[in-house]
């Protein structure tokens, strides 16, 4: 005996004319009640549950739209078919305007009903067959290419496969891939790791080669100075901490407004806000931009000062570009709501420049809070929680404001979007050894001498300047961390470490952190 495929009550007056599509039903493993009118079917609906109900349009005492609109209010959750002789189109939109699931329009055939049933009652168990076999065998695939030699474009390919999957099988946790699919994130970022260690630094002294990603010093290069026009704005929009799996929920709330070109860059390390940020606006290496402009460079911990000349930074890539914009740029960082209201309803006067950048801090704001607030930590327990806060946040921000009005701006400004780096979520504690100079981000040191209790899941460079990196002395070293380790010093070890576990943070080697999106957004006609 075949297990229940699902429990389908059919309402129709003349529901005897039906027999062979119930018989049909039944033999397919479905457990199939009637009903011959409105009234007994709402009793049937309050005393059992149902997967899936057909609803005939025409009978006798409560009409099929009478009955349908009791059955949602009672059971929402059931999806319901119209089943009808009527084809009048008032009629399907009178149905569909009180929620409707389908319309099927009568005399109606066998396999316009196994097809409804389907959808509506198994196409959960069909999806995650399908996903559970696919998933496998990219699952093996990723594991056999982890052999191999690979290059920045392979992990490119692998780290999208990876959120794919994560997007999906947080869809169906009944598959039970959860653990199979965080095992193989945890393999990939070690591999990875090592991955970096030996590139970046051929990287940094290579960086226009053709196996090179986009590092942040050449965001600027590749994406926006091509764009730049007399004819119309362009507004760079930098998300600060925005990982690439967070850009894409966000990314589809902004489909019906703009054709997106999807591109992707490769933060520079340690992928911090002080380093990567800077280097973005500047157009230069951290090493770079303390040799040229030492006036605009800030090694304290103060993250508001370590990116206080963010626009001096911009306008001396621009003279060094040797690009003239009539009136010259504006900038704006958007540090909470009320500014971001204040520019939204000045938007048409920043406008006026050529070159609008943006800075937007909510995400990274959410990350420090979670970490700080125990009820944040409750509500994004996981990255599913954390990309669909991030997607919430949107729905409701000034920025999601100010993009759909820049959709109807005339001129139409082109917009690019970019962060300057992503986040992981870290549960493993290493021990980290300095003097009181030492900087205090939980994903890299800097200081005198720096050490970790063991080199497993650490990068130590005894001279930062091969990463194109500033050093305030000869015994100055850093350590990064890779995977998902993160440094807790000696001193009170085992509060702070369980204080800082399984927060999201930034500033060492992955691939949520270093790869990000850049995208380049053109309005709809």
């Amino acid at each position: 005996m075949q297990p229940c495929r699902g429990t389908i009550l059919w309402v129709d007056d003349e529901i005897e004319l039906l027999h062979p599509h119930l018989l049909l039903l039944r033999q397919h493993g479905y457990t199939v009640d009637t009903s011959t009118s409105g009234e007994d079917a709402i009793e049937l609906v309050q005393q059992r549950s149902y997967d899936l109900i057909f609803l005939d349009e025409m009978m006798i005492g409560m009409t099929g739209l009478e009955t349908l609109e009791v059955l949602k209010e009672i059971a929402p959750h059931i999806p319901i078919v119209m089943v009808t002789k009527n084809e009048a189109e008032t009629l399907m939109e009178e149905a569909i305007g009180r929620k409707i699931d389908d319309y099927l329009t009568k005399p109606v055939n066998p396999t316009q009903i196994l097809a409804a049933c389907k959808k509506f009652v198994e196409a959960r168990r069909i999806t995650g067959q399908r996903l559970t076999q696919e998933y496998l065998h990219g699952f093996y695939t990723i594991n056999r290419r982890l052999q191999e030699p690979l290059t920045w474009y392979d992990w490119l390919d692998i780290y999208l496969k990876l959120i794919t999957w994560s997007m999906h099988i947080e869809q169906h946790p009944e598959l039970g891939l959860q653990e199979t699919l965080a095992a193989q994130w945890r393999e990939c970022n070690a591999a990875f790791g090592t991955f970096i260690e030996d590139a970046y630094a051929h990287w940094v002294q290579n960086p226009t080669g053709d196996d090179v990603p986009t590092l942040s010093p050449f965001v600027l290069d590749r994406f926006v100075l091509p764009r730049l026009s007399p004819e119309r704005p362009l507004v760079f929009i930098l998300i600060d901490c925005l990982r690439l799996d967070q850009w894409l929920t966000i990314e589809e709330l902004l489909h019906p407004y703009y054709v997106i070109e999807r591109n992707y860059a490769c933060s520079i390390l340690p992928t911090a806000t002080m380093y990567a940020r800077n280097a973005i606006f500047a157009g230069l290496f951290p090493l770079q931009i303390r040799q040229y402009y030492p006036q605009w460079w800030n090694e304290t911990d103060d993250e508001q000062s370590q990116n206080a000349y963010e626009r001096q930074l911009l306008e001396a890539y621009l003279q060094r570009r040797r690009i003239e914009l009539p009136g010259g740029i504006s900038y704006v960082k958007i540090i909470d709501p009320a500014f971001g209201r204040k520019v939204e309803q000045e938007l048409g006067r920043y406008l006026r420049h050529r070159l609008i950048a943006i800075v937007v801090n909510a995400v990274d704001m959410i990350v420090h809070s979670r970490s700080e607030v125990p009820i944040l930590r409750e509500i994004v327990p996981n990255e599913a929680a954390y990309r669909a806060l991030t997607r919430s946040w949107f729905q409701h921000s000034n920025l999601f404001s100010i993009l759909r009005t820049l959709a109807t701006t005339d001129p139409k400004p082109i917009i690019i979007i970019t962060t300057d780096h992503g986040s992981i979520r870290c549960l493993r504690p290493l021990k980290a050894y300095g003097d009181r100079e030492t900087t205090t981000n939980l994903r890299y040191k800097l200081g005198r001498n720096v050490r970790a209790e063991t080199d497993r899941g650490v990068v130590r460079l005894r001279d930062p300047q091969q990463w194109q990196l500033p050093r305030s002395s000869v015994v100055t070293t850093m350590l990064i961390a890779k995977e998902d380790y993160y440094f807790v010093y000696p001193t009170d070890y085992h509060y702070y470490a369980q204080r800082y576990r399984d927060s999201f943070q930034h500033g060492g080697i992955s691939l949520e952190e270093m790869i990000v999106p850049v995208a380049i957004l053109e309005p709809r006609p």
